[in-house]
């Protein structure tokens, strides 16, 4: 496996883990969520990160295609978001070809998709239910676990 195929599974691994922490023991109310009127709500989110995942598969399968999806319900949004990863992270670790360069892939759905992580945490701040801060350097982070299981924290603070 190359270099970058190797680099782009982990970095769903890394998406996989912050993404599951970031929505793991919100309140049911925080997937309706709005901080102002013209904002998405943390299930809009969801659904666009399930969106670009869904295009980055098309796009190192060779046939690029973009769907703007409408939010399921939380529990399976986010089981759908893990069924993505999965099987993106399971095309990468195949011998198909990747259509796409991996540099470009990671540019621009994969950045995306971490930058939508990001608002998930602060919307969670926002609406009165934050997450547990940890250092993430020393997360537990592997190629291949995509799944809505992941390891626990080593250490969390306020």
């Amino acid at each position: 496996m190359s270099d970058s195929r190797t680099f782009l599974r982990h970095t769903l691994a890394t998406l996989a883990y912050r993404g599951g922490k970031s929505v793991r023991g919100a309140p049911p109310e925080f997937a309706t969520f709005k901080a102002d009127a013209t904002s998405r709500t943390p299930a809009q989110i969801l659904a666009h990160i399930r969106d670009l995942l869904e295009w980055a598969l098309s796009l190192v399968r060779g046939n690029q295609a973009w769907h703007n999806s409408e939010p399921l319900p939380w529990d399976d949004e986010i089981a759908r978001l893990h069924r993505c990863l999965g099987d993106f992270d399971a095309y990468l670790a195949s011998s198909e070809p990747l259509h796409d360069p991996a540099e470009r892939l990671f540019q621009g759905p994969i950045a995306d998709a971490l930058t939508h992580v990001g608002q998930l945490a602060m919307l969670r701040r926002m609406a009165g239910a934050p997450m547990r801060t940890e250092n993430y350097h020393r997360a537990d982070v592997a190629a291949g676990r995509v799944g809505v299981d992941q390891t626990p924290p080593g250490r969390e603070w306020d």
